[in-house]
C-alpha cells in the first residue's frame, strides 16, 4: 500500500472510530433481573432497587432498560429464564437467592452476575472467596445460616419448655445441606431435638403440617427460602396458613 492511501484510510477510520464509540454508548444498557420467587412479593424491594440506580444516575426507561425473569418458586424455570437473558446480551444480571445465582452462573461466564444470598457463597460455589470473589460472579450475603444459633435461641426464649423443634426447609433449595447443618448444630447446643420437615410444594407443606402434629413439635423455624413466603393464591398463602392452622400450637 503506497504512502498516500495508508495516510487516508488511517485518517477515515481515526473519524470513523469515535463515531462508532459514540453510537455504542448511546445504546441504553440493559439489566437482567431473575428470582426465584414471584413478583407479587418482591415489589417493596423492586422499587428499592430501581431507587438505587436512580441514585446512581440510572433511571429505568430513561437511560436504562430491566428484563425481568420470575420462576414463581418453580426453581426448574430458573435455567431457561438465565438462558434467555444471556441470549439477550443484558449488560449485567441481578440473581435473587441461591437458586437463581446457580441457574445464572450456569448460563454465563462473561456477563457480570451481582447476587443476594443468605448463605454463604464460599460453600456455595459462588465466590473463591470473599476478598477476592473472582470469576463473573460478586454479591451481598446475609449470612443467614450462621444465624441459625441465635435465632434457635429466640424460639427456646418464646417456648422454654419445647424439647422439639421443627425446621421448614426446601430440599431442592442449593444451601439445603448446610442450612440443616447449621440448624441441627444450634437444636444440639440448645438441648432440643430438631425435625426436619421438608417442602418444596404446597402439597408438601400439607403433609409437613400433618407430620407437625403427628410429632406433637412445640416450635417451627421456617428456613431462608423464598417459596416459603410465597403467595399464589390468598386462601393458599403460607404465612396464613402458619397463624391460622388449629392444629399449630401458640406459646
Amino acid at each position: 500500500m503506497r504512502r498516500r492511501e495508508f495516510i487516508r484510510l488511517f485518517s477515515s477510520t481515526v473519524v470513523a472510530w469515535p463515531l462508532t464509540a459514540r453510537a455504542q454508548q448511546a445504546a441504553m444498557p440493559v439489566i437482567g433481573f431473575l428470582n426465584s420467587s414471584s413478583s407479587k412479593g418482591f415489589q417493596s424491594l423492586v422499587a428499592a432497587f430501581r431507587q438505587g440506580l436512580s441514585e446512581s444516575g440510572y433511571v429505568e426507561g430513561q437511560n436504562l432498560a430491566i428484563e425481568y425473569r420470575w420462576a414463581d418458586g418453580d426453581y426448574e424455570k430458573l435455567p431457561r429464564l438465565a438462558a434467555d437473558l444471556v441470549g439477550r446480551r443484558v449488560s449485567a444480571i441481578l440473581a435473587g437467592g441461591p437458586p437463581a445465582v446457580v441457574a445464572a452462573k450456569a448460563a454465563t461466564t462473561t456477563i457480570p452476575i451481582v447476587f443476594t444470598s443468605g448463605g454463604n457463597p464460599i460453600e456455595l460455589g459462588f465466590v473463591s472467596s470473599l476478598n477476592q470473589p473472582g470469576g463473573n460472579v460478586t454479591g451481598v450475603s446475609f449470612l443467614l445460616n450462621e444465624l441459625s444459633a441465635k435465632r434457635s435461641e429466640l424460639l427456646r426464649e418464646l417456648v422454654p419448655a419445647a424439647t422439639s423443634v421443627g425446621f421448614f426447609a426446601n430440599p431442592t433449595r442449593p444451601s439445603f445441606q448446610s442450612e440443616v447443618k447449621d440448624a441441627q448444630q444450634a437444636a444440639q447446643a440448645l438441648g432440643v431435638k430438631l425435625i426436619v420437615l421438608n417442602a418444596s410444594t404446597e402439597a408438601e407443606i400439607d403433609t409437613a403440617f400433618a407430620e407437625f402434629s403427628r410429632q406433637r413439635i412445640a416450635a417451627l423455624l421456617v428456613g431462608a427460602d423464598s417459596f416459603f413466603p410465597r403467595s399464589p393464591r390468598p386462601d393458599r398463602r403460607v404465612g396464613k396458613s402458619f397463624a391460622d392452622r388449629n392444629d399449630v400450637r401458640r406459646p
